[in-house]
């Protein structure tokens, strides 16, 4: 099945470059990224993509600025789909005052810009990884908390469940049986949708100076870039593959997703096929 879908395939090739080249960033990156040296350099046969404004390596901090952001998008995807399944499995199975006091929560996340409450939390708590973890992650579960509550209210109603009801089957037994292998595709769709964009708060956020300043990513790469001439000098090979990066990591992870759903939902899959 997954041979069979071209988007699935090319999403996975392409992130699972960017995932070894931060598994092996220690062993492929040629230079310390955190070593001094000559500064400004132009892309060469030394430093394929020349040097910062502090002589560092731009290629082996594109390496290991890998890691880190991969590391806080599939932490903060892995919490907020995980907090957002939840609410809304209970929201959508038990439904009443319960439902209502968790929908109202989630619309009240909802109706918040996510962005600039993400810099005023971000602030509070002060740079770093974990924390970049943290705020996404707890400010990013309200659209899943609503799909998994639709499609939840939709299975509850089903014949089989009201069947298994009635022949005596207790509510964990069918949330178990019923409920969760029908949300599993949902919810896999909306952890990949989760990471994309994850990574790209975490570079908004880093770029606003709100992510670890020692840390090596993309986000914090491109600040850099910005604030020490990058820009200005024309040195696109400072700020051009963080970049490029980023959105190659986005489109790949938008095509898996689309895959997923497309196979979890028949009416998208005939409506592609228009």
């Amino acid at each position: 099945m997954v041979m069979r879908n071209k988007a699935r395939v090319l999403g996975l090739a392409v992130l699972s470059v960017f995932v070894l080249c931060a598994l092996l960033s220690p062993c492929i990156a040629p230079h310390d990224p955190w070593e001094f040296g000559p500064a400004f350099l132009r892309p060469g046969a030394t430093n394929l993509l020349g040097t910062n404004d502090v002589g560092q390596d731009i290629f082996s901090e594109l390496l290991y600025g890998a890691r880190n952001s991969l590391m806080v998008g599939f932490a903060a995807a892995l919490l907020s789909v995980s907090l957002g399944t939840a609410v809304g499995l209970v929201a959508g199975f038990r439904k009443g005052v319960l439902d209502d006091l968790l929908m109202g929560i989630t619309d009240v996340f909802l109706v918040v810009p996510v962005l600039p409450l993400a810099i005023l939390v971000s602030v509070y708590l002060g740079p770093s990884i974990w924390n970049l973890i943290l705020v996404i992650g707890l400010l990013w579960w309200p659209s899943t908390a609503r799909v998994i509550r639709s499609q939840v209210l939709s299975i509850r109603e089903s014949g089989y469940v009201e069947s298994a009801r009635a022949l005596g089957a207790s509510d964990l037994w069918l949330v178990r049986r019923h409920v969760l292998p029908n949300v599993v595709p949902l919810v896999m769709a909306k952890f990949v949708l989760a990471v994309a964009g994850a990574m790209l708060m975490d570079a908004s956020l880093s770029f606003l100076g709100l992510g670890d300043p020692v840390a090596k990513s993309w986000g914090m790469m491109l600040r850099y870039a910005f604030l020490r001439g990058g820009f200005v000098g024309g040195m696109w090979w400072w700020y051009v593959p963080p970049g490029l990066a980023i959105g190659l990591c986005i489109l790949s992870l938008m095509l898996i997703s689309l895959s997923i759903e497309e196979e979890s939902d028949p009416r998208l899959k005939r409506a592609l096929e228009r």
